[in-house]
């Protein structure tokens, strides 16, 4: 999929609400699986909460993020969003391709 993005002018950036000491250790996990892209350590849970993607309770949850993927065009418009279920719960790749596609070209002058 990384081509796609790439093609559609597109960047890829991951959000973990968790705390940078929490039970997942992000910072650790990190240190040993770099990303090539910006990773954002959302602590407050402030970032998932205005993507409507927070979820603070649940089955398989607890004071976490709904696993989510969202396509924003350049302009800063959600084009596609999907927020899944469970945590196991994610976005069908042929979705996100087709958003992708349709951002293809999208700027802030039209």
């Amino acid at each position: 999929m990384s081509t796609a993005v790439w093609q559609a002018g597109a960047t890829l950036a991951s959000i973990a609400a968790e705390k940078r000491d929490g039970m997942w250790e992000p910072e650790k996990y990190l240190q040993s699986h770099p990303m090539p892209f910006p990773f954002l350590l959302d602590e407050d849970r402030t970032v998932v909460k205005v993507y409507g993607v927070y979820h603070r309770i649940g089955v398989d949850a607890w004071d976490i993020a709904h696993p989510a993927t969202l396509v924003i065009d350049r302009d800063g418009r959600i084009r596609y969003i999907f927020k899944g279920e469970s945590q196991s719960d994610r976005s069908p790749v042929d979705e996100v391709l087709k958003a992708l596609e349709r951002t293809k070209g999208t700027s802030a002058s039209g």
